[in-house]
């Protein structure tokens, strides 16, 4: 399945014309493959890392998923870097811990003029409805966020409305 996150209406971005993801889902586990179209060089990329979970990873350019389910949601985060980090909310917002579900994060690729950054994630058994997401962070000192839809005001991923897409 390939989806295509659009940027909220208050944060277009001059450098970045879309961003494509792919997903594939094979039983408890979906690989997901977030490809960034325009100028790869406008963007702050957070340097290389080795894999491992930290916080705050959406301040700086960060690709994340929300997977709904009938217990809440899990946010994942992905960081060009190849961070990680998972957290469970019981409801919009609430009850924020850190998440059981695991990460694989093969962090940047960049290839050819292509930046892609590829992860594969392991989704809660309940998992029924999920949103895509990028917060990019510009050398300009500007952030552009993207997402599958944005309903509301202002950028928010958490939002129930924006987890659009049926888990394939």
């Amino acid at each position: 399945m390939l989806a295509r996150l659009i940027p909220h209406p208050e944060t277009p971005s001059p450098f970045v014309d879309g961003i494509d993801v792919q997903l594939e889902r094979d039983g408890f586990s979906l690989w997901l493959r977030y490809t960034v179209l325009g100028d790869p060089r406008a963007i702050v990329w957070p340097r290389v890392t080795a894999p491992a979970r930290a916080d705050d990873l959406w301040r700086h350019t960060c690709f994340e998923a929300f997977v709904a389910g009938d217990d809440g949601y899990v946010e994942y985060n992905l960081s060009p870097s190849g961070r990680w980090a998972t957290y469970r909310f019981d409801d919009y917002r609430q009850g924020m811990r850190e998440a059981a579900e695991a990460v694989e994060n093969n962090g940047l690729n960049d290839a050819i003029g292509v930046v892609d950054l590829q992860a594969r994630i392991v989704l809660p058994q309940d998992g029924a409805r999920i949103g895509l997401s990028a917060v990019i962070e510009e050398r300009d000192g500007g952030f552009s966020y993207w997402a599958l839809a944005h309903p509301s005001a202002k950028p928010d991923f958490h939002h129930p409305d924006s987890f659009v897409l049926e888990l394939p």
